[in-house]
């Protein structure tokens, strides 16, 4: 009796650029809106830094199953937004200019564990950064004082201070420098890391950068490295698509 073939799916490392889901911004809609209904969005940029590395990005949406959303992809990156994490998760009460999506966190979470479960590489930007933070039982600032302002006056497309690289970090090994220059839009910021690695920091002592040791790939940066100020941004997605590829 002849058995049924069957297809294997390509390995993206060979035969096809890496799969790389990216989380979505997630808005209730109404007047004035892209629409009047909810929907998701996300900046093309964050598109195009990772098809310029030569990865194949793919847009998630918030529903369906988180593992077998990640069973498919060969990376993960976690975006930022107009939001923040809910301060229930490192056991705070909310401050009063902080606004959790908790729906977003909700699915974003389930999508990191599953990622870290499986171990295909991670990248968290801004947000997702601090969730990262959050995850490995670190805890955030819920505003930052006006002393510590990282909303930049000028556009994201041009830097807005420099960080400081942490030496031995894998960030560092990635990046190739000391010193970046970066862009800044958050009013939250990681304030103890958790089981996470600080790889990078800014002149006023603000968290810029985090890291898991013990995951193939899993960083985590404040600033948004899609818009590519620094050379060494375009290194860390290249790292990410080499890191997916393998």
């Amino acid at each position: 009796m002849m058995g049924r073939m069957t297809t294997a799916r390509p390995s993206p490392s060979r035969n096809t650029a890496p799969l790389i889901g990216l989380t979505l911004d997630h808005e209730p809609g109404g007047p004035g809106q892209f629409s009047r209904y909810p929907y998701h969005a996300l900046r093309e940029n964050y598109l195009t830094a990772l098809s310029d590395a030569g990865g194949l990005p793919v847009c998630l949406g918030y529903v369906g199953n988180a593992e077998a959303m990640v069973e498919r992809l060969d990376a993960l990156v976690i975006t930022g937004g107009a939001f923040d994490v809910d301060p229930a998760l490192y056991a705070e009460e909310p401050h009063p200019l902080t606004t959790p999506r908790p729906a977003r966190t909700s699915a974003e979470l389930a999508l990191l564990r599953a990622a870290l479960k499986r171990n295909i590489p991670v990248l968290g930007i801004c947000g997702g950064m601090q969730l990262m933070a959050v995850n490995a039982g670190g805890t955030l600032i819920q505003h930052l004082p006006p002393e510590l302002e990282h909303e930049q006056p000028n556009p994201r497309h041009e830097p807005g201070h420099t960080v400081s690289v942490v030496a031995g970090t894998r960030l560092a090994r990635i990046a190739d420098t000391e010193i970046m220059h970066v862009n800044s839009s958050h009013h939250q910021a990681v304030r103890t890391a958790g089981r996470a690695k600080i790889s990078a920091v800014a002149a006023d002592g603000v968290i810029e950068a985090i890291e898991l040791d013990d995951a193939k790939f899993a960083i985590g940066v404040q600033w948004h490295p899609e818009f590519t100020l620094d050379p060494g941004d375009r290194r860390l997605y290249a790292a990410l698509v080499e890191a997916a590829a393998r």
